[in-house]
């Protein structure tokens, strides 16, 4: 799954670069999108000096120099091994509202091209959870309160030591503002997602599950393992 996401993403990255001079480009940080970014950094022949990057959401009140935080784990992930001509990084601190506004106008300042994503146990797309999910928000960037799902798979996925060291408030993209993109590649392994995944493809769209409207964007490839595949036999 990661090979073949990797290559895709590479793919549509080199077919850009051979006709427009930048691409513009946003990453999801969690650990199911790791095998992707160690794949997508080793594909040759892409000019990542010509390639800009935003990441999708961002925790409120971690410490700046906390791992957890997003923008550290694609440091760490990506953006510290590639030549990007920018990163753009969600800095919350002091104003959590104002940053939103400032990520909000550096996304805007130009189409966004490729957007590499994942979906949440409780089918959230970035950081927009099933009670603060909003098909037709007016905003770009908001800032949200994380419910208990989300927080507790931050825990299970080993983010975390306990439940209570989850920060309850993020800010994240909306999901208009993630749909906007021209393409958009989502990659979802494991067997904690298979409930999620059997939502987004088979139940109503609907924002109990945020992820179904990627039903409705024939521009979105969704990328399963054999775990997180609902029609894989078992």
């Amino acid at each position: 799954m990661g090979a073949a996401s990797a290559k895709a993403i590479a793919t549509e990255l080199r077919e850009r670069l051979g006709r427009q001079s930048q691409v513009r480009m946003i990453f999801a940080a969690a650990p199911s999108q790791a095998e992707t970014l160690r794949r997508l950094r080793e594909e040759r022949r892409i000019d990542w000096d010509r390639v800009t990057a935003f990441h999708m959401d961002e925790y409120i009140g971690l410490p700046a120099d906390a791992p957890q935080r997003f923008a550290h784990w694609l440091d760490a992930a990506l953006f510290d091994h590639l030549p990007f001509t920018a990163v753009h990084r969600i800095v919350p601190e002091p104003d959590p509202a104002a940053a939103a506004k400032a990520y909000a106008s550096h996304l805007a300042d130009a189409p966004i091209d490729i957007v590499c994503l994942g979906i949440g146990v409780n089918g959230h797309i970035a950081f927009n959870d099933p009670p603060v999910a909003d098909f037709q928000d007016p905003l770009d960037v908001k800032l949200v309160a994380l419910d208990e799902t989300c927080r507790q798979q931050q825990v299970d996925d080993q983010c975390f030591a306990r439940y209570d060291d989850v920060p309850e408030r993020a800010l994240t993209l909306t999901i208009p503002r993630l749909l906007r993109a021209d393409r958009l590649f989502c990659i979802v392994p494991g067997s904690t997602k298979l409930d999620a995944i059997r939502r987004t493809l088979y139940g109503p769209i609907a924002i109990n599950c945020p992820a179904s409207i990627l039903r409705q964007q024939a521009h979105c490839t969704l990328y399963l393992d054999a775990e997180s595949d609902p029609d894989a036999e078992r």
